[in-house]
């Protein structure tokens, strides 16, 4: 039986397993995002997979990869930052578009010769990031790239740390917290520990749903797989397979089945 990520068999923990939250109603095209993004935020208020937390350091953050790029992650030891040098072969399953990438690559994180977005390991704030959503519901998004698109959500794994774990192997500047997309040309970066924290707890009390979903973690060159602490599957099949993949790793962090992460989002 599939397990929740408090240990308990599917079906049989409250919390993991809440009762649908109602999606407001859409009545305009220009509020049909935002909507989204708010019954995101729901589901994710909802579920004690994102729970409330006390300190911006037991906030979790979310790598979204694909299983096929595992075995390449754990040969590496470390998840790389796009510019990296370590990288041997690039991603199986590249989830960025070519136009993101070269995006990414052109955006500077904080001023003209500061480090561009591309030279940090991007994360999640939370579990229902938009452009996780447009994958799961195949919804036509530029960031993405077609193999993204034509993955099976079943297909993805969410690698789970927290901002804690990043920041105790970390320098000041080396990690950066993004409002909003990475890329974006309205998007702002607090680059320095002290800014850091502080956008992440404006971004967890910001009452704009739309916020959250798009913003981002970003860290310097590369994370530590041994800083994963769990990885989160959509069943029984996709974690027998993480675990066959991790069987290779001295690092196994616990693999669970958490099916609301991997469900086409509501609305």
């Amino acid at each position: 039986m599939a397990e929740c990520i408090h240990g308990l068999e599917a079906g049989l923990c409250d919390q993991c397993f809440p009762k649908p939250v109602p999606v407001l109603e859409v009545v305009t095209a220009a509020g049909q995002r935002n909507a989204r993004a708010k019954a995101a935020v729901s589901r994710r208020v909802a579920s004690s997979a994102t729970k409330t937390v006390e300190s911006v350091d037991d906030q979790r953050i979310y790598h979204l990869t694909h299983v096929s790029n595992l075995a390449d992650i754990l040969s590496t030891g470390s998840l790389l930052a796009d510019s990296s040098t370590a990288w041997t072969s690039r991603p199986a399953v590249d989830i960025s578009s070519p136009a993101t990438r070269e995006s990414r690559r052109n955006t500077a994180v904080s001023g003209l010769g500061s480090p561009n977005v591309a030279d940090f390991v991007p994360f999640f704030l939370v579990p229902n990031a938009t452009i996780w959503e447009d994958i799961r519901s195949e919804t036509a998004d530029p960031r993405l790239s077609e193999d993204a698109i034509g993955s099976a959500p079943a297909d993805f794994v969410l690698l789970v740390s927290t901002v804690k774990h990043a920041a105790d192997h970390s320098e000041d500047g080396d990690i950066v917290v993004s409002d909003g997309d990475a890329a974006h040309v309205l998007t702002r970066f607090a680059a320095s520990t002290e800014s850091s924290q502080r956008m992440l707890r404006k971004l967890r009390n910001d009452d704009n749903a739309e916020t959250i979903v798009e913003a981002e973690l970003l860290v310097k060159d590369a994370f530590p797989f041994e800083l994963v602490t769990l990885i989160g599957v959509a069943n029984d099949k996709a974690r027998e397979g993480v675990r066959r993949i991790l069987r290779t790793s001295e690092h196994s962090p616990k693999v669970a089945v958490y099916p609301p992460w991997f469900q086409r989002p509501e609305g």
